[in-house]
């Protein structure tokens, strides 16, 4: 049976009521949902927010999916919205005041950061593939906001430049001029790192 199919059958189930299906669907996705989150906002307890807010949308929403495109399509349409959504309040709040101070607590244990989906998983993985993902989301927080959302969907989610015009309703001209700029401008981050 193929992942859409067995997407298909867990969304059968939960619509019904099965809170297994649920979960299991939850579980299936929130490792990709959350590392979407993370490399867009750039630290751990945004990343949790937006992925929470992404699974309650999908939730609320599910009666919805009707089986046009693929699940994992409509979920990151859903996710995609909830980051512009979370970005703008973002915005608006940094506009009305400037909080201080560092929320993420620099001085933390780091292995008190991982976030781990699978149990049997070894923390130590855990924390280095983190690590990676916070050198990914350090990079990415030099972009623009609309410049780390095309090379999100570009490289990590692989959408066509039609797709990406479409989920954000820009002609698919500046989503390919986004995405390159966007890419010399890390490819000048990264040799400036090095010369470091």
């Amino acid at each position: 049976m193929s992942l859409a199919d067995q997407d298909e059958v867990l969304i059968g189930a939960a619509l019904e009521g099965s809170a297994r299906a649920w979960e299991r669907l939850v579980k299936r996705y929130e490792g990709r949902v959350y590392n979407f989150s993370l490399r867009l906002t750039g630290n751990q307890t945004d990343a949790l927010d937006l992925m929470q807010e992404v699974f309650l949308g999908v939730y609320r929403n599910l009666h919805r999916f009707r089986g046009d495109s693929l699940f994992t399509t409509w979920l990151f349409r859903i996710a995609h919205n909830k980051a512009v959504d979370m970005n703008r309040c973002r915005r608006l709040f940094m506009q009305q005041d400037q909080p201080g101070g560092n929320a993420d607590g620099d001085d933390a244990d780091p292995y008190d950061r991982v976030v781990s989906n699978d149990p049997r998983q070894d923390p130590a993985v855990v924390l280095i593939e983190e690590q990676g993902n916070s050198v990914i989301s350090r990079h990415l927080e030099s972009l623009s906001w609309d410049q780390r959302l095309i090379v999100e969907l570009k490289v990590f989610q692989s959408h066509t430049f039609e797709e990406i015009a479409e989920l954000q309703d820009i002609p698919a001209n500046t989503a390919k001029t986004r995405f390159y700029t966007a890419l010399r401008k890390l490819k000048s981050i990264l040799e400036q790192d090095h010369v470091m």
